[in-house]
């Protein structure tokens, strides 16, 4: 029955997400975190991960930005290693605030606090009037990169502020997904070691069958989400990344995420 569920959410996940640019890994752990230990959620949502961003840059890769990659793909890539090694070798658990939610204690960190008010502002560009004619030229790319970057690795929420700087460009829809397909995926590889290590850890034997039908699941739903791109409007994509940070940032500030 897991596995039914589970690659259920795969599929509509992908779907949703193969124009936000963003959102898998989000929605997909903590439905595989209700049925397996943490070690095994994390480990397949990485391999899905993975391999769905594998898929879609054989069907829309081609159609990235190549000075977006370069001048927002890289310093994105090299600013995330900063964030993580800050993660991970210094105190950025600070808690600001906690509350009691239905017997759970929620805590929020400084670093999850100031990442959730970057998501709001980024996504206030695309839902208040005012700002939606706001763009960012592409002598901002490095900047954006490396902010983008370096507190998505902080807070391992990469794919909601590239997403969220990288739609207000002058870019096409089609041009806007594959440039976020492509830098995803140059993500994806340096996280290979820590898949890798999290598999080792695990007998894939008793989870070859959830591994091949979650993987198989999001990639039809990529395959349909592409297929839907040509009647999807690019102020649609712009609506829905806008909505999916909002909606992130809340998971984050009130510490369920």
């Amino acid at each position: 029955m897991e596995v039914a569920i589970i690659s259920l959410v795969a599929f509509l996940a992908a779907i949703l997400t193969f124009f936000s640019g963003f959102g898998l890994g989000t929605i997909l752990t903590p439905i595989m975190m209700i049925y397996f230990p943490v070690e095994i959620a994390v480990a397949f949502t990485g391999i899905v991960h993975f391999s769905n961003n594998i898929f879609k840059l054989f069907i829309v890769g081609k159609k990235a930005n190549k000075e977006v990659l370069v001048k927002f793909g890289l310093p994105a890539i090299f600013a995330a290693f900063i964030g993580s090694y800050f993660l991970v070798n210094m105190n950025t658990e600070y808690i600001i605030y906690s509350y009691n939610l239905l017997g759970q204690i929620k805590s929020i960190s400084l670093v999850k606090f100031i990442v959730s008010l970057l998501l709001i502002v980024f996504a206030s560009f695309d839902l208040i009037p005012f700002f939606k004619k706001l763009e960012f030229g592409k002598k901002s790319l490095p900047i954006g990169g490396l902010l983008s970057g370096f507190f998505g690795g902080l807070s391992g929420n990469q794919g909601a502020l590239r997403s969220s700087f990288l739609i207000k460009l002058s870019l096409d829809k089609e041009t806007f997904i594959a440039t976020t397909v492509v830098i995803s995926t140059m993500v994806d590889f340096t996280r290979l070691g820590v898949y890798s290590s999290n598999l080792l850890q695990i007998n894939l034997e008793d989870y070859l069958t959830l591994g091949l039908s979650s993987i198989l699941a999001a990639t039809l739903g990529a395959f349909i989400g592409n297929k839907l791109l040509k009647k999807i409007t690019l102020d649609y994509i712009r609506i829905l990344v806008a909505t999916l940070v909002l909606l992130l940032a809340f998971g984050l500030l009130s510490g369920v995420i």
